[in-house]
Parts: structure tokens; C-alpha cells; sequence
């Protein structure tokens, strides 16, 4: 079996061994494999987990009741704002120099973790130094509870799609792992999911570009009711 080939087939057996079924991204739309079955994220060692971490609930309003059920109370008015603001501005200090893009969208903030300070080519094991970024990502994360965390892979257009679209979900299933057994982040803020090579932020004909699309974003949003 071709190496590309047998890496899928890893990754799907590794997710279907957890009871994997299928939940829809509230955000996108698009269906991707979620954990039904265990509250923490395995590692990418034994295939993507993804969708929702724990079984609370497969939709959003489910990650909401269990955060608010967990006795984090949802952000109203004009606290939503602010929040965010001091949020952001905490990350801008702990992640400068870090090679980390801060993206500011609203009330959403995405934190976008290029090739080069995340993953290996074609690898999706977490790279020594980039341990140090999702460190202090989880710091912040921790002191701001009441944002939920979507965790998205993606991929540059190099080689099969689906076999981009399995690399991208084991790269974030990583990250998701590091933060909620590294970190100590709550696994009930976290749904994880890959988008392949579908949402180029540079063009695929460059090396520079390819690099820039090889990325991993932290999407955080506030909760509220």
C-alpha cells in the first residue's frame, strides 16, 4: 500500500476506533468526524478526533450549555466587546516574536500558526519549538474562559485531496491535544476540525504561498447567551 494511502487509512481507523460519527460544522457547514464516545482527545498518534470533544452535545448551543453548566457564565451587552479586547492584547504580548498572525474580526480573534513555527513537512507531530507557542497560548486561553475555541488544519494543494484533507485534521486533532492535556484547557470550550486545502489564504503556485496555506488557526469566540 502507498505511503500516502496508508496514512489515510491510519487516521480513519484511528477515529473510527473511538466511535466517530459525523457532526456538521456550525461555523462552515461542512461535515466533519466527531467523538462521540470520550471527553479528551487521544493524540494524532492514533488518528484524528474530531468534532466537538465531549458528549455533551454535537451542536454549538450543546457547548454552550455545558460551559454555562461547568459555572462559566456567558458574556453579555457591552462586556463582550471588552473582554475580547483585553483578550487580544494579551495574546499580542505572550506571542510577539512568535511568528503567530493575530487576526481581529469582530468579536472573533484568530491566532494563525503558519508552517514554520508549528509542523514538519508532511508531519503532523508537534514540533520542540512550537510547544512553547501553544504554551503560552494556553495560558491565555485559561485566563479568558469565557471565549469557546474552534481548533481548524489546513493544508497547501501538494498531492492527493483527501490526502490533504487528513493531514490537515491530524494537525489540528495535535494542537487540540497539547492544549487540553498540556495546557489544561477545558475540553468542552474545543471543537477541532480540518478543511484540507479548500481555504487557500495565498496562492498554491509559489513556495512562498504553499507555506502560508500549510497553517493551523485558533478561532476563539465569546460566549453569550
Amino acid at each position: 500500500m502507498p505511503m500516502k494511502k496508508t496514512a489515510i487509512v491510519v487516521a480513519l481507523l484511528g477515529a473510527g476506533a473511538l466511535a466517530a460519527c459525523t457532526t456538521t460544522d456550525p461555523y462552515t457547514g461542512m461535515p466533519v468526524r466527531n467523538n462521540t464516545g470520550t471527553g479528551a482527545l487521544t493524540g494524532a498518534g492514533v488518528g484524528a478526533v474530531l468534532g466537538y470533544l465531549t458528549n455533551t452535545n454535537k451542536g454549538e448551543q450543546g457547548r454552550k450549555n455545558a460551559l454555562i453548566g461547568a459555572g462559566i457564565g456567558a458574556l453579555a451587552g457591552g462586556a463582550v466587546g471588552n473582554y475580547m479586547d483585553r483578550q487580544q492584547a494579551d495574546f499580542r504580548r505572550s506571542l510577539e516574536g512568535s511568528g503567530v498572525m493575530i487576526r481581529r474580526n469582530g468579536d472573533q480573534i484568530v491566532l494563525v500558526m503558519p508552517s514554520d513555527v508549528t509542523f514538519a513537512v508532511d508531519k503532523s507531530e508537534v514540533q520542540p519549538q512550537f510547544t512553547r507557542v501553544l504554551d503560552d497560548v494556553a495560558r491565555t486561553l485559561n485566563a479568558y474562559p469565557q471565549t469557546t475555541i474552534d481548533v481548524v488544519g489546513h493544508a497547501d494543494s501538494t498531492g492527493p485531496d483527501d490526502y490533504n484533507q487528513a493531514l490537515s485534521e491530524r494537525r489540528a486533532s495535535s494542537v487540540a491535544s497539547y492544549l487540553t492535556n498540556v495546557g489544561r484547557v477545558l475540553p468542552d470550550r474545543i471543537f477541532v476540525a480540518g478543511q484540507g486545502e479548500r481555504q487557500p489564504i495565498a496562492s498554491n503556485d509559489t513556495a512562498e504561498g504553499r507555506a502560508q496555506n500549510r497553517r493551523v488557526e485558533i478561532i476563539l469566540r465569546p460566549l453569550t447567551q
